[in-house]
């Protein structure tokens, strides 16, 4: 791919206004404001061109911005209304649709759906966007949508709870781009929006690679982190000789057990396994070890990897079996967990 290529990123925001989210209405407008302008902020550090649309369903789906330039959107203050019931299906089928219809000539053109909801599907198939008025048509018609998607096309859904996720991948949605979101509060409101920023940062990052979609944004795991991605991102293995794999016998901290094992401890020098979900700095570095070899990645890529953006994030460990990740610690006591190791940097 040249390296002037012009990518062309169509972000849509897929966004629920039934009566349930009225509670939520103001911040789901600060929270949908704020996606905009980081999007804007990173299309002009990346150079590269980003539209978005904006969906909001309730009874029926209704398109209120379609692939206007991120440069130029408005607020949602006067476009986002709740009132009605939750139309989600039709809201993934009308959205993917229209948006398919949209003009791909010159250019690298990914497409980046999120949907938004905080209740179940419940008024699809009477609305006029839903195929034969039945829901178990929708959820076929729904699922095979999302399977004859092409690899330039990302879908992602958050949902409130665990049968909202359940119900998500019944109809085709990838696993791993189903986030669950707590729907009761504002604070909760604010994590997806950051939830959001983080699975665009990757998404961008990665368009810069060459990856064109990804059935992965939620996830730390196989599907993000594999030899694949691994070269795409350009990342190279450090010398055997610049570090260390110190196993983790018992409860310790950091430095005591550097200190333990032979080492001398400095700040910055440790990383420690992600066994549990953490919160982790933008100053933090993130290395990547292959397990079959040992292999250790790191540096700026590392980060970008795994789409973490510039602000302090949560990050959940997921499932790999080839690969673990270790994040930098700057504290001397930072309590490590046994069986698990640790990475000397020396």
């Amino acid at each position: 791919m040249s390296g002037n290529q012009n990518y062309i990123n169509h972000v849509a925001l897929v966004l629920d206004a039934s009566s349930s989210m009225s509670h939520l209405s103001r911040k789901v407008v600060e929270v949908a404001d704020q996606q905009i302008a980081y999007l804007a902020r990173r299309s002009r550090e990346l150079d590269q061109e980003t539209r978005v649309t904006v969906y909001v369903f309730a009874d029926k789906v209704e398109c209120v911005i379609y692939d206007k330039d991120v440069l130029r959107m408005p607020s949602l203050k006067q476009l986002y209304r709740v009132g009605g019931m939750t139309a989600l299906l039709a809201a993934a089928l009308k959205s993917q649709r229209e948006l398919a219809q949209t003009a791909q000539l010159y250019g690298d053109h990914s497409f980046l759906t999120f949907v938004l909801t905080d209740g179940q599907e419940n008024a699809s198939h009477r609305g006029p966007d839903a195929p034969a008025g039945n829901p178990r048509e929708l959820v076929r018609a729904v699922a095979e949508m999302i399977e004859a998607q092409e690899d330039n096309w990302t879908l992602a859904v958050l949902v409130p709870d665990q049968m909202g996720k359940r119900e998500a991948m019944n109809c085709g949605f990838p696993k791993e781009n189903v986030a669950v979101w707590d729907a009761t509060s504002t604070q909760g409101l604010e994590e997806a929006g950051q939830v959001i920023r983080e699975a665009t940062e990757k998404f961008m990052v990665g368009r810069a690679q060459g990856i064109r979609g990804s059935r992965a944004v939620f996830s730390t795991g196989a599907e993000a982190v594999n030899k694949e991605t691994i070269e795409a991102a350009g990342l190279t293995p450090v010398n055997p000789s610049e570090y260390q794999l110190i196993p983790v016998a018992r409860d310790a901290a950091i430095r005591e057990w550097v200190v333990e094992s032979g080492h001398t401890y400095r700040t910055g020098c440790a990383f420690y396994q992600l066994s549990k979900p953490e919160k982790i700095q933008a100053r933090k570095q993130i290395a990547v070890l292959e397990k079959k070899t040992d292999r250790v990645y790191t540096g700026p890529q590392a980060r970008a990897l795994l789409g973490l953006p510039n602000v302090e994030t949560r990050v959940k460990p997921d499932h790999n079996d080839d690969f673990t990740i270790f994040v930098q610690s700057t504290s001397v006591n930072r309590k490590l967990v046994p069986q698990t190791r640790l990475l000397l940097m020396i």
